[in-house]
Formats: C-alpha cells, structure tokens, sequence
C-alpha cells in the first residue's frame, strides 16, 4: 500500500476546500470563469502556493489577482477551520498559463487541420 506525505493529504483537501469556497463567490461577484488547478504546500505545512487560471482577457485577470489579493486573509481563516490542522499554512496565488495554453495550441492545430483539408478538397 502506497503511504501518502501528510503535505500531499493536505494540498489535495485545500485544492477542495478552495474549489468549494470560491466557486460562488467569483461568479456572483467577478462574472469570470475561474479555475484553481493545483496546490503546492511546503514539506513542514507552513507555505501554501494555490494555482488558479482565468478565462478572459487581462482585464478578468487582473480583477481576479486584486480580488484574491484583497480575500487572502479570509481565504486562509476559512480554510483553517475546514482543515482543521494546528496551523493554517501562509497562501499566495499564483497564475497557472497552461489552460490558456492548451486552448491556443488547440486553436492552432484545428487552424492547421482546416487548412489540410481545404488543400485536399483544391487537389481533386
């Protein structure tokens, strides 16, 4: 049986808590598609970076880097008392790129696939 780090126990249940938390909040108060895609928590639990993407453009992701800049301190309460562990880790937020990415590398491929097609169709 694999034996699992208390670190990796606690990131996969901030990544939850944070989900839950913040889900509503951003789309009653920022109209903007915000997804946290990971968690990283220092060895010794003190450190938390939560990574976190936005659909939209860099006006919708800087309103989401002020709003969890403002909400950090509350952010970090609540989610010590759904923990429940002795200390609350520090959080910062960082933007995670690799959605907005992906969506641009599949953009471009389906660009490319098109372009084959209209070469295959001029050829018969």
């Amino acid at each position: 049986m694999k034996q699992y780090r208390r670190s990796e126990r606690v990131r996969s249940q901030m990544l939850r808590d944070v989900q839950t938390l913040l889900e509503h909040e951003f789309a009653a108060n920022l109209n903007t598609m915000v997804t946290f895609t990971d968690v990283k928590v220092s060895e010794d639990l003190r450190y938390a970076t939560i990574y976190y993407s936005v659909l939209g453009g860099d006006k919708a992701k800087k309103e989401v880097s002020e709003y969890l800049s403002r909400a950090r301190s509350r952010i970090r309460s609540q989610i010590g008392r759904l923990l429940s562990i002795r200390h609350t880790p520090e959080i910062k937020f960082k933007f995670d790129p690799t959605i907005e990415k992906g969506i641009r590398i599949q953009k471009l491929l389906d660009d490319i696939s098109r372009s084959d097609g209209d070469e295959d169709r001029s050829n018969i």
